[in-house]
């Protein structure tokens, strides 16, 4: 009996793939010399794709599929899939929600500390011997400050349950105040990162929220804040962000994710006042592997009829 077809549109999780080359007829788009050509090979057979949440599936790769029934996401965030395309089609969505929460929100906190109390600094002030000449600067603190997150959701909420740890004040902004929720709420970035010292993103990508931080949120948040972005890098304005740090506009940042992945403007390279991470919220072997399971897990109930377990709200129904 032959497996069924899958289109992998862009690389995902090792381990996840593999197992994926078990179950299905695997053609990885990224690899196929003639695009197009391998689309009108799998028009007539193919039902189902798997991506990452960033490289998404887009408008004219969903219409070359007319049998395409589900995308299944590597990711919680799911900004590159054609949403639209997917529910004038009746395409069902599945991403890979809570099983990354809190790595993601240790990943934050490591680069809150990092950032604030300066520790990739304070490392390279040891072994370039410059302690041997007197001790490193002070820094700023992170207990007892505010702490401002953008986008309280699911991990929002996991950071918000560490600062309090930190003795923080936690406050919020999002589209909505969320009514189960005791944290003071901003329905104005700009006034609340005056309001505060810590500055995280936590949000969806996508055009609602293309460059929500830009030049004027930065003013706002200070000489003495700091940004921490482990959302999008279209969240932020990156070359507002980018002068703000080489002005001193801010304090500093600590940034996990960029505009162009991989590719980094070289000049965030120059600077001391920033730490720079590979896009690695998520990135733990536990939490990538729950990740590519429920990839497999949607794709399974798919095929066996059954209901899937993570469907995106915007396909349901």
């Amino acid at each position: 009996m032959s497996k069924p077809d899958l289109l992998l549109v862009s690389p995902i999780h090792g381990p996840t793939q593999a197992q994926l080359d078990a179950d299905y007829t695997v053609h990885r788009y990224w690899e196929a010399a003639d695009k197009p050509a391998l689309l009108a090979k799998l028009a007539p057979t193919c039902v189902a794709a798997a991506t990452s949440g960033g490289a998404g599936i887009k408008a004219q790769v969903i219409r070359a599929l007319p049998g395409l029934k589900i995308v299944a996401c590597f990711g919680v965030g799911y900004d590159g899939v054609d949403l639209a395309a997917c529910k004038e089609r009746g395409i069902r969505v599945t991403n890979t929600p809570d099983v990354l929460n809190e790595c993601v929100a240790d990943t934050t906190w490591m680069l809150i500390l990092a950032t604030v109390r300066r520790a990739v600094f304070n490392d390279k002030y040891v072994r370039s011997g410059k302690w041997l000449g007197g001790s490193a600067p002070l820094t700023d603190k992170v207990w007892g400050e505010t702490l401002g997150i953008v986008g309280l959701g699911r991990i929002g909420k996991a950071i918000a349950r560490r600062a309090e740890g930190f003795g923080m004040q936690v406050v919020y902004h999002g589209r909505h105040r969320q009514p189960d929720v005791a944290y003071e709420y901003f329905a104005d970035l700009k006034a609340m990162a005056r309001a505060v010292k810590i500055l995280v993103l936590i949000l969806p990508g996508g055009k609602a929220t293309e460059n929500l931080v830009d030049a004027e949120v930065l003013a706002a948040l200070g000489p003495q804040g700091y940004l921490i972005n482990v959302s999008r890098g279209s969240n932020v304005d990156e070359a507002a962000v980018l002068k703000a740090l080489q002005d001193k506009t801010i304090a500093g940042a600590g940034l996990d994710v960029f505009v162009d992945e991989p590719r980094v403007p070289e000049a965030f390279f120059a600077l001391d006042n920033v730490v720079l991470q590979p896009h690695v919220g998520s990135g733990t072997v536990a939490t990538r592997n729950a990740m590519g399971q429920l990839v497999v897990d949607n794709l399974a109930a798919f095929f066996a009829g059954r209901a899937l377990l993570t469907e995106v709200p915007e396909t349901r129904g």
